[in-house]
């Protein structure tokens, strides 16, 4: 299994509100696809906010790659809650190996000092 990350486009060229996983498998291709919005994720709620943009106005938690001048999009992105569902996507495709049961000690023979015999 694979999972390949995008953005996920809205109805504008060059324009962003999330990224879209998709599970991939090497036999049965496609196997799930899930969308995680910005918005959502408050990805770019300090930078909306600074703004003054609001939810659900023009350009609400979604890039914008529409010129080539000037920082990337994505500048001031607060990925924290963005990440956190990505591992936790991932762990339901791939969930994390059992944990290694502990080594059990073999006991240690007996201490006899030398010279002593018994």
């Amino acid at each position: 299994m694979r999972i390949r990350i995008d953005f996920q486009g809205t109805i504008r060229h060059r324009e962003y509100d999330g990224l879209r996983m998709t599970v991939l498998h090497r036999e049965q291709a496609v196997v799930d696809t899930t969308v995680l919005t910005f918005a959502d994720h408050d990805t770019f709620a300090r930078r909306d906010t600074d703004r003054g943009i609001r939810p659900g106005w023009d350009g609400y938690g979604r890039i914008r790659d529409w010129h080539a001048d000037g920082p990337p999009p994505w500048t001031g992105a607060d990925v924290t809650e963005l990440r956190r569902a990505i591992e936790h996507y991932a762990q339901v495709w791939r969930p994390a190996p059992p944990p290694i049961p502990a080594r059990r000690a073999l006991p240690s023979p007996p201490l006899t000092q030398p010279g002593r015999s018994h």
